[in-house]
């Protein structure tokens, strides 16, 4: 709810985030919003028009914009509105995505490519948003991965793992390049949350009983659940607070203890 806490960690920023309409962008936008900021949501569904609709219900200052971050013209004139709106852009949350769980032999070539709308959106946003963020000499990026494709991978993954593994090298490579401008980028890399994303890899994984995939999943966790997309979410609003203003080209793994076998070498989960 609005007014939620005193003085948020985002007071007066205006933000960006792509795939707002729903699951781990809707989780970021409205954590984002409860710490102060003014935000701006992209999404190429008209759902985007329904959240926006709710969260001005509720007080607070977004933008709805439906666009396909795949085209380059769309995203640039979705920003040019954010602009015209509030002046400038300091956050920027790239959170839309695309799985299809299928084997190497059964997907397309069409299907392979969609998988990197991912990473071409990432791109598109940058180039639009990144500019501005020079002008102003701040900015604040985090993008989203996953654990698969870089920690982890499983059958069916051919195209996720990969456009995913593009985004953790996405988030480092443009870390190095904007630390000079006082910018920031940073990664998120979850394990399962509970989004109709899940949801799909669910039936996509067992149509008959998509539920006992994700109760499987939930088990095989250990802290016995998926997370939820708020608490993405709030990890994406400390990643562009100053409370992180000294991270850059870090991936957070969230993921409650899944991936833990496989990263016994790392320290706290923090790439």
């Amino acid at each position: 709810m609005k007014g939620y806490g005193n003085m948020g960690k985002l007071e007066g920023k205006i933000g960006i985030v792509t795939g707002a309409a729903m699951g781990m962008g809707l989780g970021t936008t409205k954590a984002w919003l409860h710490e102060g900021a003014k935000v701006a949501l992209f999404d190429y569904n008209d759902k985007v028009f329904e959240a926006a609709k709710e969260l001005e219900a509720e007080g607070y200052d977004v933008l709805p914009i439906k666009a396909d971050i795949a085209d380059k013209s769309a995203v640039n004139k979705g920003v040019e509105k954010v602009i015209e709106k509030y002046g400038r852009i300091d956050l920027l949350a790239n959170i839309a995505g695309v799985i299809r769980i299928k084997t190497f032999a059964e997907m397309t070539d069409k299907e392979r490519d969609d998988h990197f709308i991912t990473f071409n959106g990432a791109w598109n946003l940058c180039k639009a948003v990144v500019p501005h963020m020079i002008k102003n000499e701040y900015g604040r990026i985090v993008n989203m991965t996953s654990v698969t494709g870089i920690i982890v991978v499983d059958v069916g993954e051919t195209a996720y793992g990969p456009a995913k593994a593009a985004m953790w090298g996405f988030t480092k490579a443009l870390a190095i390049e904007l630390a000079q401008y006082g910018i920031t980028v940073n990664g998120i890399a979850p394990g399962y949350v509970a989004t109709p994303m899940q949801q799909q890899i669910a039936k996509d994984s067992n149509a008959a009983n998509p539920d006992a995939v994700t109760d499987a999943t939930a088990a095989a966790t250990p802290l016995k659940r998926l997370a939820d997309p708020y608490e993405v979410g709030q990890l994406a609003a400390f990643l562009v607070s100053n409370d992180a203003k000294y991270l850059t080209g870090t991936i957070v793994v969230i993921d409650g203890g899944s991936t833990l076998p496989e990263t016994w070498g790392a320290v706290g989960g923090i790439y």
